[in-house]
């Protein structure tokens, strides 16, 4: 009787004890699809906002300009319907309630009678005209403005509590303000007030504000907290999922890459910021696309990597520079970057509004499938980008970085094409469609040029599918980086480029998973073997793909890249589906020829890949021509 007792309390211990292990061991496989779903973002946002144009100098008349314009021009129909107010619109915390107060000498229609100001006639308005509204904010006590603008006539006002504008201490009251009260749809959430408000900073001991712990160390993100930021932005999601019961609102993490947002933003908000904020040079813009552009594992649909807001018509991409202006646009899209304008739109001129306006890469962005495009090709002057369309058809952009002309081929290999059968290409700026070729065709780039295709061939792999194809259906849920570092692929601009900060490549990814690369950029090796397709990835890993019971069989070769820091530990690699073990490698070590492994998928909605190594060590690995077969 005694030991019947105390095996069941044994078996139902060691039942308590591995479900705890599964909550808490990142490789435990959950047989389900677990990234973020929640607000509308299954496309990436596309709309207006205030900041690149005006920064904090807002106004209503700006504003609504701006979002007459966008219904006038048809940039509206296009989707562009976010008419989103940034920085600047806030006078002070009321101290008697807390409740925020409204600048209504700059926002009129927020001097509704009574003692409260309101932004509901602004939003009723923006609604009537079938365009949705967007409010911006802080995680910590004050705003970027009340650090970095202090010259502005748009600072809040008052004590030091009523300048606490921001959201800490008032996330359920804010947010029910914003979402239920005013009406809004979308937050931007930026983060200084958790990053320059340290005890010796200038915004301390002058304006008088008070100390705040950071959270994120400008220049050193190895000190990042990055839990406790996580923290801080899941109350305001839990906080907006609890205001909006109909699903109807798009929460952007702004922390500028910072804290680790890759590994958790996808599993909060519906965006989150890659790079600090970017400025009207072409530096700048290569620093805000580099720091997203090996991301395309981390991002899909409901959750997107966002390189900042497009600078289309101002500086290096005014009306004088439209090839630098088309460029930029094309690559936002090709990143599936939110298209959120950034200039005067009143009275924009039409070449700038033909930009905004190309409908068939406004397409490309917002295509349903959600796959950010993958780098194909990559030398220190040009680029191509390849991006999977629903339709089964290809967009591809190649990318001259540099100051003078190029050529470059453009090769069936890129496209994962069969080189043998003809390759159609249509020209999506001049809509003109090329003779078809077969192997590979070659194009002359202008300095900073961006030619950008629909691609149609014959898939080499017939009716399969290489999982570098299908990014917007892979989960990162682990990815194994052991500690933060920048990644050194991201331009390095000046300070005049990229201003506070922009000189150091901040995004601490490095060493993350990658789409036909190794963790860290190089051609995926195992042993002698070089694989030109597959997924790069440090052990300690676990990817969720969406397999939807469309595939008959998983298959990869499987083993330590040759580009591994770590040559000594073993790794196994794992394949489950639907929380089932389908199969696993025996130990591998570095040097070992690459393992092949196959897996029966039939009916399997999650496929799950997990790479163990058997030490507490960070290996570079590599899912070879890792595809589903049909």
């Amino acid at each position: 009787m005694k030991l019947r007792w105390f095996t069941t309390s044994m078996l139902v211990g060691l039942s308590l004890m591995a479900a705890a292990h599964a909550q808490t061991d990142p490789l435990t496989p959950t047989g389900k699809w677990t990234a973020h779903q929640t607000g509308q973002a299954q496309t990436p946002p596309m709309g207006w906002n205030s900041f690149n144009a005006f920064r904090i100098e807002v106004s209503e008349d700006k504003v609504m300009g701006a979002a007459e314009a966008l219904v006038d021009t048809g940039l509206a129909k296009l989707g562009y319907v976010y008419v989103n107010i940034d920085d600047g619109w806030w006078l002070k915390r009321r101290q008697t309630d807390g409740r925020l107060e409204i600048r209504t000498s700059i926002f009129p229609s927020a001097a509704i009678k009574g003692k409260d100001t309101s932004f509901k006639p602004f939003t009723d308005r923006l609604h009537r005209m079938g365009l949705k509204a967007g409010i911006y904010s802080e995680i910590g006590r004050n705003a970027c403005s009340q650090a970095w603008d202090l010259k502005s006539p748009n600072l809040p006002e008052g004590t030091v509590a009523e300048r606490e504008v921001g959201l800490e201490g008032h996330v359920d009251q804010d947010l029910k303000l914003f979402f239920t009260d005013w009406g809004f749809d979308y937050i931007k959430i930026d983060a200084c007030g958790v990053a320059d408000y340290t005890a010796n900073a200038k915004v301390i001991t002058t304006p008088g504000y008070r100390v705040r712990e950071p959270l994120i160390a400008r220049d050193r993100p190895a000190l990042d907290k990055a839990e406790d930021l996580k923290a801080m932005y899941v109350e305001v999601a839990d906080s907006l999922r609890k205001y909006n019961p109909d699903n109807d609102y798009v929460l952007s993490i702004c922390s500028w890459g910072r804290a680790d947002v890759r590994t958790w933003g996808k599993d909060v908000g519906n965006l989150w910021r890659t790079s600090y904020d970017i400025n009207p040079t072409w530096g700048s813009m290569l620093h805000s696309f580099d720091s997203a552009v090996t991301r395309p594992l981390y991002a899909g649909p409901g959750r997107w990597n966002d390189p900042d807001m497009l600078f289309v018509g101002k500086g290096d991409f005014d009306v004088n520079h439209l090839t630098e202006a088309k460029s930029h646009f094309a690559l936002w899209a090709m990143l599936n970057a939110p298209l959120l304008i950034g200039y005067d739109l009143r009275g924009a001129p039409k070449d700038l509004i033909d930009i905004w306006g190309n409908a068939d890469l406004v397409a490309v962005n917002q295509d349903k499938g959600g796959h950010q495009a993958v780098l194909a090709y990559r030398s220190n002057d040009v680029q191509i980008l390849v991006k999977t369309l629903s339709n089964g058809k290809k967009a591809v952009a190649l990318f001259n970085r540099s100051e003078a002309a190029k050529t470059v081929s453009l090769t069936a290999r890129d496209l994962k094409f069969d080189a043998a059968k003809p390759i159609g290409l249509r020209n999506l700026w001049s809509k003109e469609t090329l003779p078809a070729f077969t192997g590979s065709q070659r194009f002359t780039l202008g300095a900073h040029e961006t030619l950008v295709f629909e691609a149609e061939g014959t898939h080499r792999l017939g009716q399969g599918t290489y999982l570098s194809e299908i990014p917007g259906r892979i989960n990162v849920a682990a990815d194994g980086i052991p500690f933060p570092e920048g990644d050194p692929h991201i331009y390095q601009a000046t300070r005049a480029s990229a201003g506070r900060g922009g000189d150091t490549p901040m995004y601490a990814g490095w060493g993350g998973a990658q789409a036909d690369a190794s963790p860290y950029g190089t051609e995926l090796t195992v042993g002698e073997k070089a694989f030109a397709y597959g997924i790069g990835v440090l052990s300690g890993s676990r990817m969720e793909v969406q397999a939807n019971g469309e595939y008959r069989r998983f298959v990869a070769s499987v083993g330590v890249d040759a580009a591994t820091r770590n040559r000594k530990a073993a790794v196994t690699f794992q394949i489950y589906g639907d929380g089932r073990l389908l199969t696993e490698s025996k130990p591998v070590t570095y040097g070992d020829a690459a393992a092949d492994l196959t897996a029966d998928v039939s009916g399997v909605r999650v496929v799950e890949l997990i790479v163990r190594a058997n030490k507490d060590a960070a290996v570079a690995t590599a899912w070879g021509d890792a595809r589903f077969e049909k």
